[in-house]
């Protein structure tokens, strides 16, 4: 078997995560798929995957191959196409994740345009309030908030986003409305689970780092359930822009202590394929890029 066929039979191991998924859908025999994995590792003299009997898993060396792989097969599939000539269409399926409510706010409808423009392409979506392994878990295209690791993966800035403070007009007109970061004392916080077990919020105060930490009665895990708190009164809680702009723009929330806002936080969209992406991949991140940098959600900075 050429040294190609065992890289390509490799990867769709992993991806599929084990081999009899990866015999069917390579239309192989599982002996043959397992022989030629076992060829690829005796020839780099490294082990690429560790098999039980329910699973297998990539090693260090085989997740550096898996994003290395893809490359080159990518690039060996270009290649070949244009060497004949054919005209690179977006086809295929793609797999994208993103943090949840802006995956259903801005990612969703963004796909759904782009589907609409590219008839051989099919999307399946992960939106988690997670870092996801796009390597791992077979994704092509991430959406990320936050500082990025060093990574092989490419990733282009699309924007940022602000942390801020925020609670339903009826909430303040009850409770006062904090004009001072330590004044969040004497407020009830709505702690998210996202970002630790006790409410610990940093803040810039005439320019200088302020962290306060205050109690909380009420720890939950899902920006969902903290804003339907918050819109009801209960409390006020901090999340980031894009998930208040929402209750915002109707009127059901207002944010405070803006001027105290710490430093943005910033996106990127990231893939794993770097300049040889698959013609589906470059389309979509070009297409996803584009309309990240037009939407307003992510240039609230006031």
């Amino acid at each position: 078997m050429d040294r190609f066929r065992e890289l390509q039979v490799f990867v769709k191991v992993a991806e599929e995560g084990g081999f009899a998924a990866a015999a069917r859908a390579l239309a192989m025999s599982p002996p043959a798929v397992t022989r030629a994995v076992s060829a690829l590792e005796e020839r780099l003299q490294s082990r690429l995957l560790v098999r039980t009997t329910r699973t297998v898993r990539l090693t260090e060396s085989g997740r550096r191959l898996l994003d290395d792989g893809r490359s080159v097969l990518s690039a060996l599939e270009e290649a070949e196409n244009q060497a004949r000539g054919a005209r690179q269409v977006p086809r295929g399926h793609l797999r994208i994740t993103a943090p949840a409510l802006f995956g259903c706010y801005v990612v969703a409808p963004a796909l759904g345009a782009f589907l609409q423009a590219h008839d051989e392409v099919t999307a399946e979506t992960l939106f988690v309030d997670r870092v996801v392994n796009v390597i791992e878990e077979g994704l092509d295209v991430a959406v990320r908030i936050g500082e990025l690791p060093d990574s092989s993966l490419s990733a282009i800035r699309v924007g940022s986003v602000c942390r801020v403070v925020a609670g339903a007009p009826a909430y303040f007109e009850a409770h006062g409305m904090p004009m001072h970061p330590s004044d969040l004392h004497a407020h009830r916080l709505i702690n998210p689970l996202a970002f630790g077990r006790k409410v610990a919020w940093n803040f810039r105060d005439d320019g200088k780092d302020l962290l306060i930490e205050a109690p909380s009665r009420l720890s939950l895990n899902t920006n969902d359930a903290i804003l339907e708190l918050m819109r009801r009164g209960w409390g006020i809680s901090r999340l980031l822009s894009y998930q208040v702009a929402p209750g915002v723009a109707q009127g059901a929330l207002q944010t405070v202590l803006d001027a105290y806002r710490p430093p943005p936080v910033p996106v990127h969209v990231v893939h794993p394929e770097g300049r040889i992406a698959s013609a589906k991949v470059r389309a979509f991140v070009d297409f996803m890029v584009e309309e990240l940098r037009q939407n307003e959600i992510l240039h609230m900075q006031g």
